[in-house]
């Protein structure tokens, strides 16, 4: 563990990951000027807590290899050689951490949540149920406009803080913003902001909301085809739930995610055994207040996370039943999850040979999503047209192939056209 930061261990962590100083100080959340001030000014220089908050997290979250290499980076630092007098004062490495402790550790520091219906909850939940209509690609610059004046001068205004609320609506509404950086294909912004949120939580003292973006990482983690940092987070979420009173729907989205990790793995059995677990802990009973920060995981939401771990194995038929109860219990005005029901049912479809009813759902999906920004919705119709071409000799497989291809290059555009207005220059509050 790191005990305190200088510009020394910015260094080795950054070269340790193999990053450019920008995509560094994406990571973190701060500007690229203020990395090169620490590193420059090596031992002699220390960021201020909050963003030694943000280099704990993202030294706990790093590989095996990427530890490693920092723990190797700190020993070529400190060994002797050319020097400068400013750099007399020579410190051994420091042994990196276990990641699944540190985040732990993280995590239980903090209490229940209170409840309440401030600005700021009003915002998230606005925020939240636009996100449902619309996806992530048309919110992400208004969630982080409004962290930016509405949220920033309260953490950085030069006066201290003694409300926890502030951390914690900077952090719900950082986590926000992850997952819609997320929906519009920006994953290394969206990993940016669940760190960022992580360690903010702590300082709100929600212990839910820090379980909650752990679970957030590791859905990330399986997007980044990274099954062993995806079962990681989980169970360093399941670790610091352990520690308070019991959450159903928290323990439940974390199996899921364990499970999705086994499934990756191939571990029929084991997925299968979490995702039972996972639906019986949703009948528990909830022993503290949820967090209005914490969004709901429930049946629809549980069957999204079944569709993709059958998928996963090959089993397309389960697939097929799980995407038809998400369409059951999703109505079609939360068009985005009702599309990725829709996205599960065509790939079930195809895979069992039925193409030109896969063909039927298509056609619906690009009709009801035609107002959605969501890069992930635009990567899976993309798949599905690549799923389409061994049918081509259809009539009915033709069409919907062409009017596939035309949706996809105004998306991809209209993608393209969002991504360099809401992403160009923005960061997360420092």
């Amino acid at each position: 563990m790191v005990q305190a930061w200088s510009g020394r261990e910015v260094r080795a962590l950054r070269e340790s990951q193999r990053l450019s100083i920008r995509e560094f100080a994406q990571r973190i959340g701060v500007s690229e000027r203020m990395v090169s001030r620490w590193e420059a000014g090596g031992t002699n220089i220390r960021p201020r807590p909050i963003n030694q908050e943000g280099l704990d997290t993202l030294l706990a979250a790093a590989s095996e290899d990427e530890r490693s290499r920092f723990a190797a980076r700190l020993e070529t630092f400190s060994s002797p050689g050319p020097r400068s007098e400013s750099e007399a004062i020579r410190t051994g490495p420091t042994p990196p951490p276990s990641a699944d402790l540190r985040l732990q550790q993280h995590a239980t520091t903090a209490v229940s949540p209170k409840r309440t219906d401030g600005p700021d909850v009003l915002a998230m939940q606005a925020f939240r149920s636009a996100d449902r209509q619309v996806g992530g690609g048309h919110l992400y610059a208004a969630v982080v406009k409004y962290l930016h004046p509405q949220v920033g001068p309260r953490l950085f205004g030069g006066d201290v803080v003694e409300d926890p609320a502030v951390f914690t609506a900077a952090a719900g509404l950082t986590e926000m913003a992850g997952w819609m950086a997320h929906d519009a294909g920006r994953d290394d912004r969206a990993y940016s902001h669940f760190l960022r949120a992580f360690h903010l939580s702590k300082a709100g003292q929600d212990r839910q909301l820090g379980v909650h973006v752990l679970a957030s990482l590791s859905h990330l983690a399986h997007h980044r085809v990274d099954p062993h940092g995806a079962i990681r987070f989980a169970q360093a979420g399941e670790a610091a739930l352990a520690e308070g009173p019991r959450n159903p729907e928290l323990a439940a989205r974390l199996l899921a995610m364990r499970a999705r990790g086994r499934a990756a793995l191939g571990d029929d059995q084991e997925t299968r055994g979490l995702l039972g677990q996972a639906e019986a802990a949703l009948g528990g009973p909830q022993a503290e207040t949820p967090s209005d920060w914490v969004s709901h995981f429930d049946r629809g939401s549980l069957a999204s996370e079944a569709a993709r771990c059958m998928q996963q194995l090959g089993k397309p038929a389960e697939a097929q039943k799980h995407a038809q109860l998400i369409l059951k219990l999703r109505p079609s005005n939360r068009t985005r999850s009702h599309a990725f029901g829709q996205l599960f049912l065509i790939t079930s479809l195809i895979e069992q040979g039925e193409a030109e009813e896969a063909c039927r759902v298509t056609r619906d999906i690009i009709e009801s999503t035609q107002s959605l920004g969501s890069q992930l919705v635009v990567q899976r119709l993309r798949e599905i047209y690549d799923q389409l071409s061994p049918y081509a000799d259809s009539a009915t497989v033709s069409e919907t192939s062409q009017l596939l291809a035309d949706t996809l290059r105004q998306r991809v555009w209209l993608q393209q056209w969002i991504a360099s207005d809401a992403f160009e220059g923005q960061t997360t509050p420092r």
